[in-house]
């Protein structure tokens, strides 16, 4: 017998006959129809809607894409224009020369690297006869040395990035990124800092008032070299008060003095003063802070009743810290010295000696007990003394500037690094012009003597017309270095752009 299962199998059913058969075929064919348009519309909402648009606009770069072509497009049109300025500037100096003098001998190529890429163009060269030597006339009248094949731009910004970057390596690869290829390598970089000439001496133009801020720090340095131990570097940072600049306080008038050689460190900066803020020792004052190293605490005695000397804060309560943390006084030491009451600090001190159950620390206390009574007045606030000397206080704040200073420094020149002791004399000089805002590069050429006689007007005029003349290139090179611009009328884009310019946009 067939099981029943059997006989549903194979069993007609009457109520399904040749319409039923219809529908099924028609529902087949939706099936085989909707597919691929539900693959369609899944690919669409993965390519963010851009198969959609292809039946009604041209396929366009992506926005990425284009301010790369657009910024290596730029670099192109730079070189263009600036090799034909250059070029027309030349020709100018050369009708306008001395003839008598400078003998054109040859015309000469020669390649620049630039912040935008490299500029090759031709200058005239020249024998002075007067000097018996060769020249370009146009190096010298624009302030470059083209032996050298960088811009002054590229090489002013490649040593603060040496400077401000964590190592010469990412300095070389931040300028990379700027530029587009490696322009100048690590070891380029690193013999531009020793290079550069810089000067720290640039006098305030204008003076704030009678007292001077003074932070003394030391910075422990390796050197190069086998057996050569570590050396302090001694830095003072100068200013003339606080000034607020938005939300944030500036110091005013700020200057760096890096000492260097062996001469007494006090009297190299009170000479350093002189040329920097024409201090006067008969009316100027000054507030010392810094730690309590030997050649610190010296400008108690070279300055007398001039300067008032205060133990830096941080330091100070970092050695108390190492004695008293965990004990039952900390917290009260810790208000004595927020207040700046000497004479409280002391007391509690005091009372704390002899229950430190440490002979370390009972001798660092002692040590810094003997310290502070040596030394009156190095915990007190200096507006008291101020106040005393009849100046006024408004304004000012409290001291402790030279630890900010000092890791800043620290952060560039330490870190497992060691130095060379010119490669670092160099660099700190570097360092201390950036953070002054000293523009290291002044100076060259402004010694030279001009080797034209032409006026500043008639130079000007005649920059200014170079200009004009390179400038009817624009049209010219943006076209050839622009895809877009080539094509043909009936593009997209030749409509988009035509349409802008009809509307006066362009």
């Amino acid at each position: 017998m067939i099981p029943r299962r059997g006989l549903r199998t194979f069993v007609r059913d009457p109520r399904r006959g040749h319409q039923a058969k219809r529908g099924r075929k028609k529902q087949m064919s939706c099936k085989k129809d909707s597919l691929p348009a539900m693959m369609v519309m899944t690919n669409i909402h993965k390519t963010g809607g851009r198969e959609s648009m292809k039946h009604l606009t041209t396929e366009w770069p992506l926005l990425k894409e284009l301010e790369e072509q657009f910024v290596r497009t730029l670099q192109k049109v730079f070189a263009v224009l600036l090799a034909a300025l250059l070029e027309e500037i030349d020709q100018q100096l050369a009708e306008a020369r001395d003839k008598r003098r400078y003998q054109l001998k040859d015309k000469r190529p020669t390649t620049i690297q630039t912040l935008f890429g490299e500029v090759t163009f031709r200058r005239n060269y020249y024998y002075d006869r007067q000097a018996g030597a060769y020249t370009f006339l146009l190096d010298a009248e624009l302030g470059f040395d083209g032996a050298q094949s960088i811009s002054p731009c590229l090489e002013e910004t490649a040593v603060e990035l040496a400077v401000k970057c964590s190592s010469y390596r990412k300095a070389a690869r931040t300028l990379e990124s700027i530029v587009g290829y490696a322009v100048l390598s690590h070891e380029a970089i690193r013999q531009l800092v020793l290079e550069a000439p810089v000067s720290l001496h640039h006098p305030v133009s204008q003076r704030h008032g009678r007292v001077l801020f003074v932070e003394a720090d030391g910075l422990f340095i390796s050197r190069q070299g086998k057996g050569k131990r570590a050396k302090e570097e001694k830095i003072l940072a100068v200013h003339e008060g606080w000034k607020r600049n938005g939300s944030q306080l500036e110091l005013v008038n700020r200057r760096h003095y890096l000492h260097e050689g062996a001469g007494d460190v006090w009297e190299r900066f009170e000479e350093w003063l002189m040329n920097e803020y024409a201090y006067d020792p008969c009316r100027d004052l000054l507030i010392i802070n810094g730690d309590a190293a030997s050649w610190i605490t010296a400008c108690r005695e070279y300055f007398g009743k001039r300067a008032c000397f205060q133990l830096d804060r941080f330091h100070v309560a970092r050695e108390l810290r190492q004695c008293l943390s965990g004990h039952p006084r900390w917290r009260e030491v810790r208000k004595k010295l927020a207040k700046q009451d000497e004479e409280g600090l002391l007391v509690e001190l005091n009372s704390a000696v002899g229950t430190l159950e440490d002979e370390a620390k009972e001798k660092q206390m002692a040590a810094m007990i003997r310290r502070i009574e040596s030394m009156p007045g190095c915990i007190r606030d200096y507006r008291e003394w101020l106040s005393e000397q009849g100046v006024e206080t408004t304004g000012m704040r409290p001291m402790g500037h030279a630890e900010s200073v000092m890791s800043r420094f620290a952060h560039r020149v330490k870190s497992r690094r060691s130095w060379k002791d010119q490669v670092l004399r160099a660099f700190l000089r570097a360092m201390a012009a950036r953070i002054d805002g000293i523009g290291w590069r002044k100076g060259r050429w402004e010694e030279q003597e001009p080797q034209s006689a032409v006026s500043a007007s008639t130079k000007s005029k005649r920059i200014e017309q170079a200009k004009r003349k390179a400038g009817r290139l624009w049209a010219d090179v943006v076209r050839q270095n622009l895809p877009c611009l080539q094509r043909s009328s009936g593009t997209p884009i030749h409509q988009a752009l035509s349409a802008l310019r009809d509307f006066g946009w362009v």
